[in-house]
């Protein structure tokens, strides 16, 4: 009996340890993760807007009306003189789980690009949404995500249609496509009802396109 108990004793102590341990571990690597999750987050904003000096949080003001989608973030994009646009970071299911991707939205309307953060789908079929050298359109060089800068919101978002499909991944290719156009209506709506980004729009020369001008046209002139 007191072999037993003595047993007993030594596991729970081996199991105490482990225990604290891992919390360790745990610990140690979820700081890393997140640091390198913040990284690759900047990362993209750059690259979505080159011209950006400083990404102001608005997250409590954006929200997903789409069941399924969520945005964990959104960021009001402003160069030094004048925002530029906003920022949206969704998560939505694809083939293999959960994506997470970044949608920036110009003052216009128009997608100023997309950055997948996170895809599970199959390597070699619909994981290539996150492969830079991976290309729908092979004569441009145009990556999957690649395919949506310039696009308007007013576009059909139709897989097949207006919208390029990874080879044998029509799953994951709508499932992306349903966050991207999710978080660019958002963003839309909201850079429509915000008089911060539409009154500071910057003025361009005449004859050209002017995103300030679009943005006050539906918005009303306001």
């Amino acid at each position: 009996m007191k072999g037993i108990t003595r047993l007993g004793l030594v596991l729970a102590i081996f199991a105490a340890v482990g225990c604290a341990a891992l919390a360790v571990v745990y610990s140690v690597t979820e700081s890393a993760i997140a640091m390198q999750s913040e990284k690759a987050l900047n990362e993209s904003l750059k690259n979505i807007f080159p011209d950006a000096e400083s990404f102001e949080d608005v997250s409590s003001t954006v929200s997903s009306s789409v069941e399924g989608i969520a945005f964990e973030q959104a960021f009001l994009v402003k160069s030094a003189l004048a925002p530029l646009g906003l920022a949206v970071k969704a998560t939505g299911s694809s083939y293999g789980g959960a994506a997470r991707l970044l949608v920036g939205v110009n003052l216009n309307r128009s997608i100023a690009g997309v950055s997948v953060l996170e895809l599970n789908d199959t390597a070699g079929l619909g994981a290539n949404a996150k492969n830079a050298g991976y290309f729908v359109k092979k004569a441009e060089k145009i990556t999957f995500p690649g395919q949506f800068a310039g696009k308007f919101i007013t576009d059909a978002f139709e897989v097949k249609k207006d919208v390029v499909a990874i080879t044998a991944s029509t799953i994951t290719s709508k499932s992306l496509t349903r966050i991207i156009k999710t978080a660019a209506d958002a963003a839309a709506l909201w850079l429509e009802n915000s008089t911060i980004a539409t009154a500071t729009a910057p003025v361009v020369a005449e004859g050209q396109p002017a995103a300030a001008e679009t943005a006050a046209e539906t918005t009303g002139g306001k």
